[in-house]
């Protein structure tokens, strides 16, 4: 989640790309990783990558070189079928389209991931429903979890060490049903 800008972050900081690839922080004055400007990415904070020989703005190939090495370490959140079909875009006659559409979806997605968040922070602040809302949100981590899946954003959210019930499995359920629909009752009030 992006941090609020002070003012010296409101101009993009300069970071110079060397012929010996490495990178140049203009306004730390030191040297850095992809790593750093993968971190800055995800604190919200603005930079642009210039090639230090020519100038040319290269910020694009920059980011794409930091998605690349996520990807090569196991972290993969682009599909095989989305990238063939982002692949047989180029070339198309809608490929001008193609990154505006993209942006707007990210856009999207990331405003109702706040919103949920924003709802489940709710949720946890009190009222009768907290421990309900709570225990179904360890429920859904621990299958979250269960698929190699994690709820960003979502702090001190662990699966629950032990079943809650001492009753049988449709009693479980069935409490678990009761429990997920008083939980979809307080998320559709706040929508």
């Amino acid at each position: 989640m992006p941090k609020s800008k002070t003012a010296s972050e409101t101009e993009p900081v300069v970071i110079k790309k060397y012929a010996n690839r490495r990178l140049y922080n203009t306004e730390t004055s030191s040297y850095i990783t992809l790593d750093l400007l993968s971190q800055m990415t995800r604190e919200g904070r603005e930079f642009v990558v210039v090639d230090a020989k020519t100038g040319e703005d290269i910020t694009h190939n920059v980011l794409t070189q930091i998605i690349m090495e996520e990807e090569q370490r196991g972290k993969n959140m682009l599909p095989v079928n989305f990238l063939r079909q982002l692949i047989a875009m180029y070339g198309d006659s809608m490929q001008s389209m193609v990154p505006q559409y993209l942006e707007a979806s990210m856009d999207a997605f990331r405003k109702n991931q706040q919103q949920f968040q924003e709802a489940m922070k709710g949720a946890f602040g009190g009222g009768p429903l907290a421990e309900i809302a709570k225990r179904n949100m360890q429920m859904f981590e621990a299958a979250a979890s269960a698929f190699g899946t994690t709820m960003p954003g979502m702090p001190g959210m662990t699966p629950p060490a032990q079943p809650a019930s001492d009753g049988s499995k449709d009693d479980e359920i069935a409490e678990l049903k009761a429990q997920l629909a008083a939980l979809n009752a307080k998320i559709d009030k706040l929508s």
